[in-house]
């Protein structure tokens, strides 16, 4: 990690500590100093948000790797930041058990979904990073340690703190272990697949899907060039699988089943190694599936119809006014249908021609709670909307 940057900037040094105790004393020696610090776990999307306006730490905390508890009765696991979600899926799978949140970017940690807020098909059934999380460990800017959630019921200062650190992009605090709820493995997996023939289709198949008595777990949809795709994740005991997967196929004329996930399930639409396009995530109310296609045009989307959440890639070779234009478009087009259009991940020189999170209505409530976690705004200093 020694060449490494956060969206083209270098930081001065990087700090490697391996507890929550080791985590405070560099947030203290750093308050001390007035340096700021940029939390990271294995770095898959440092390039993600805006870039810092300073960088003195980078405050490396791969070594908080451990699944720390794992009540299996409770439905309940505490892993340390730089745990890698894999690694906790697969410790309590041995349980029989899950933590429903995908991982939507090979190699994520725990604390990198946390900061991020990353979630992928399993979300219309189990909720996102907020609703999973019932508890953290977390270092201030000035060093102290707290606790919120989980088995320490209290909060501080009025805030649901858990729910405040998610996707804030490491702008409030340093968060060393988290506390999630778990569900049970589903003894089967089937999922239903169609082909639409355009963008109204695949919104009819999809408000069928969501009308009908089969509780999906997951209800996506991928639009390319060459066509249109809704795929249904269904789950549960094996009977109950094989009525409702009846029950689709009946519904969807033309769907195949299949035991396997299909191509690209719960990834995203781009390559999350290479700076070849700029990752938008797009936000609408069910009702604008149909037309947030067809802004998304020949580039396609992937994504959750059944939430109204999905993914745009734009190759980064393209005429920045053409990005600018698309970018415009899906704002236009989502805020219509209630949501947003948020550029996740580009290239350096591009994101400096764009703003990445459009408008934000609750900024200046953002910006005082950025005021009492940091006063001093030495947290990712600038990575988040309106460089908080």
């Amino acid at each position: 990690m020694s060449d490494i940057t956060i969206s083209g900037v270098a930081p001065g040094r990087i700090e490697r500590p391996a507890s929550t105790a080791e985590v405070a004393e560099v947030m203290r020696a750093a308050a001390a100093a007035g340096e700021s610090v940029v939390p990271t776990g294995a770095g898959t999307k440092l390039s993600w948000g805006n870039p810092p306006a300073s960088a003195d730490i980078l405050l490396d905390l791969s070594a908080l790797d451990q699944v720390n508890e794992h009540a299996s009765g409770d439905l309940i696991a505490t892993a340390g930041a730089g745990t890698p979600l894999a690694r906790l899926k697969e410790h309590v799978a041995a349980a029989d058990q899950r933590l429903a949140l995908d991982e939507t970017v090979p190699g994520t940690t725990v604390g990198g979904a946390l900061a991020t807020n990353t979630s992928g098909p399993l979300r219309m059934l189990a909720g996102t990073m907020r609703d999973l999380l019932i508890g953290v460990t977390m270092v201030r800017a000035d060093g102290v340690v707290a606790k919120a959630g989980g088995k320490v019921v209290k909060n501080v200062a009025g805030y649901d703190v858990g729910k405040l650190l998610v996707g804030s992009y490491g702008t409030l605090a340093v968060v060393t272990e988290a506390t999630f709820r778990l569900h049970p493995v589903p003894q089967t997996r089937r999922w239903v697949s169609v082909a639409a023939r355009d963008a109204a289709h695949a919104a009819e198949l999809t408000q069928a899907v969501l009308h009908s008595q089969t509780v999906a777990s997951a209800l996506e949809v991928d639009a390319t060039a060459g066509g249109v795709r809704v795929d249904v994740l269904v789950e549960g005991r094996p009977e109950g699988v094989a009525g409702r997967t009846a029950v689709l196929t009946e519904l969807l004329p033309g769907a195949e089943t299949s035991e396997a996930p299909p191509v690209g399930w719960g990834r995203y639409p781009w390559d999350d190694t290479a700076d070849t396009h700029l990752g938008i995530k797009v936000t609408f109310r069910l009702s604008g599936l149909a037309d947030v296609i067809r802004a998304a045009g020949d580039l396609g989307l992937r994504g959750s119809a059944g939430v109204g959440v999905a993914y745009v890639a734009v190759p980064a070779d393209r005429d920045i006014t053409e990005i600018q234009a698309t970018l415009a478009r899906l704002r236009e087009t989502t805020a219509r249908h209630g949501g947003s259009a948020v550029v996740l991940d580009a290239p350096g020189e591009i994101k400096r021609q764009l703003d990445l999170w459009g408008p934000v209505p609750a900024l200046e409530l953002m910006r005082r709670v950025k005021d009492e976690f940091d006063p001093d705004h030495r947290l990712s200093p600038g990575r988040f909307v309106g460089g908080i």
